[in-house]
């Protein structure tokens, strides 16, 4: 036979079991080997087959600390918490050599624990269940924080039990399970467990493996933690560093505006841009003053920013007012898309209201500034002697006003609408025909250059209406040498306007003739006495009964006292017109024929007439 020495040589290099090693024996007994070499031969080969069993298990634990080097070192190289426990649940199976390996997690506000990562599951239903704490042998792994296996699950009646847990576990053909708690700080947070579909025993550096393995996930789950704080209050530092640079820049570029002398436009530009959406600047009443459009009523919104003195949020839109003292001068409205602004961005949006209010002061003060300057310069104009012409008109070029006729003087009564507003309609209406505009003696006064004075008076109301009021206005053709007298004239059919209670209309002096004369520095009251004592019995008769009376006065005295040319004119019988010119004396008395008595009937009966605007 062979030598048997090599024998057991070639058994231990193939790692073959002890059965072989006895037919050796044997073999080596039927050779005629001797018992002490027999012996000797036995001790040897018990010697080297301890020294492969401890190389093994050396192997063995040097491959179980390579993985929890592995292990310990993803901790470092990887940030996914997911990725980390993937990859300890992977080498706890290979390890262990488990038929499937998981990790659970507890969800204390359910009082459960649900499936976090799986090795090795084949059924879905397992990849998702939840078992109360306390149930099964994961649930009383992840209640109490002690390890447990078993060797047999499905018999193992220290467990409680549920029909759909152990449904799981037979789906997956589940009999042995190691589990062990993954504790942190203390707290039980879940269990890491491996299972064979086998019955088998688990020894105790199995359980000490799995137990290194479920501290490698706690501390991954807490670096995670870590990671995800840091994560957050870097994200909230680059935010708030992001704001402070948008509040910056806004102020930059709020200031640098304010400094070009840009107006409300510029600022709704400005704003919209910083802010990342449309915005729009309103006056107090709502009117658009600027930017984007925003229709509805932002009234109560106004008030509410007003009264608190910071934004307020309605819907997806924020609203600041702009404020002049405690004067309510303007409104912003930004179209924020409906995500939520930031305390910066609030104060940013705040400060576009202040910049704002500011723009309007100015543009005010520059306004009310030139208006003073124009007024005074039609003040010195409307009162000036000869002599002084030539220097006013020297001040009239240098503001580029024109005093080369033809000229054209309106006087205006306003309503509806406030002084200041009113002034600035006029004064933007004359620089845009090089004139001027401002108060004089209680009235708006305009004058520019034209040679229609109703197109004048007519532009003037417009822009007055424009703004929401009614303008009554006088008109006269002037002379640049003679402006005063323009301006008496047009403030006289002015005066005449409201007297006749033409409110709202505009007339030069051949459409009030001589009425304008006599009428001009009276008022309502005065001319409704005037009518009333001299023809106020014939207008209460006609008003009473719907005749013609007056028609009749009025085609008589057109016709020189005619009645037959009265009647051809009334289209009436002149026996009619004599009838009703008996019942005119009837309540007039026979002296109404008189020559003084009928020149103050004619003029009654066209300042009556005149009365009645062509519109009636």
């Amino acid at each position: 036979m062979s030598d048997p020495r090599r024998s057991f040589l070639q058994l231990l290099y193939e790692e073959a079991p002890r059965s072989a090693f006895d037919q050796v024996v044997a073999d080596a007994v039927e050779a005629g080997v001797g018992p002490d070499e027999l012996v000797r031969l036995r001790e040897e080969y018990d010697v080297a087959l301890r020294l492969r069993e401890l190389i093994a298990r050396q192997q063995a634990r040097e491959a179980e600390m390579r993985a929890l080097y592995e292990t310990a070192n993803d901790l470092t190289a990887i940030r996914d918490v997911d990725t980390i426990l993937a990859a300890i649940v992977r080498r706890a199976r290979q390890l262990l050599q488990a038929d499937m390996t998981y990790l659970s997690l507890n969800d204390e506000a359910e009082g459960a624990s649900y499936m976090k990562v799986t090795e090795g599951a084949l059924t879905p239903e397992f990849k998702q269940l939840r078992l109360p704490l306390g149930t099964g042998l994961l649930g009383l792994v992840a209640q109490t924080g002690e390890p447990y296996f078993t060797e047999d699950y499905q018999s193992d009646e220290r467990f409680v039990h549920r029909g759909y847990i152990d449904e799981a576990v037979a789906g997956e053909g589940i009999r042995a399970i190691l589990g062990v708690p993954l504790v942190l700080e203390g707290r039980v947070i879940g269990a890491l467990l491996a299972v064979h579909r086998s019955v088998r025993p688990f020894p105790p550096h199995e359980v000490t493996l799995l137990t290194s393995f479920a501290a490698h996930a706690a501390v991954a789950l807490e670096n995670a933690q870590l990671f995800a704080d840091l994560d957050d209050a870097h994200r909230t530092m680059t935010q708030h560093t992001a704001a402070v640079e948008a509040a910056a820049l806004a102020h930059d570029r709020l200031t640098d505006l304010l400094v070009a002398g840009g107006g409300v436009e510029e600022v709704a530009d400005v704003m919209a841009d910083v802010m990342g959406g449309p915005l729009a600047v309103l006056g107090p009443d709502d009117e658009h003053l600027a930017g984007a459009e925003a229709p509805g009523d932002w009234s109560t919104a106004a008030a509410e920013s007003v009264a608190s003195g910071r934004a307020v949020r309605r819907g997806r839109h924020y609203v600041t007012a702009a404020q002049a003292g405690t004067e309510h001068v303007a409104t912003l409205v930004l179209d924020a898309g409906g995500r939520e602004l930031d305390q910066p961005a609030l104060r940013t949006l705040e400060r576009g209201a202040l910049v704002t209010s500011l723009v309007i002061l100015f543009a005010r003060t520059v306004a009310e500034t030139e208006d003073r300057l124009g007024g005074e310069l039609l003040a010195d104009l409307l009162e000036a002697r000869p002599s002084a012409l030539p220097a006013l008109r020297e001040r009239a070029r240098r503001r580029q006003v024109v005093l080369e006729p033809p000229l054209v003087v309106a006087v205006a009564a306003v309503t509806g609408l406030d002084r200041f507003p009113a002034r600035r309609a006029l004064t933007r209406l004359a620089a845009e025909h090089q004139g001027l505009a401002g108060d004089h003696l209680g009235r708006l006064v305009l004058l520019v250059p034209g040679e229609d004075p109703l197109e004048a008076g007519a532009r003037l109301a417009e822009a007055v209406a424009a703004r929401g009021g009614s303008a009554t206005v006088g008109v006269c053709a002037a002379d640049p040498d003679a402006l005063g007298d323009g301006h008496a004239e047009a403030r006289r059919c002015l005066e005449t306007l409201l007297t006749l209670g033409r409110v709202g209309e505009v007339s030069d002096p051949a459409g009030l003739g001589v009425t304008r004369l006599l009428l001009g520095d009276n008022d309502p009251e005065h001319l409704a006495t005037y009518l009333a004592t001299t023809l106020g019995p014939v207008l209460a008769y006609d008003e009473a009964r719907s005749t013609s009376l007056v028609a009749t006065l009025e085609a008589w005295f057109a016709t020189g006292g005619t009645v037959k040319e009265a009647a051809a004119r009334l289209h009436v019988h002149p026996n009619t017109v004599s009838q009703r010119l008996e019942r005119i004396t009837g309540l007039l008395g026979p002296e109404w024929r008189e020559p003084e008595r009928a020149l103050d009937l004619q003029l009654a009966l066209r300042v009556h007439r005149l009365r009645r605007s062509p519109s009636r």
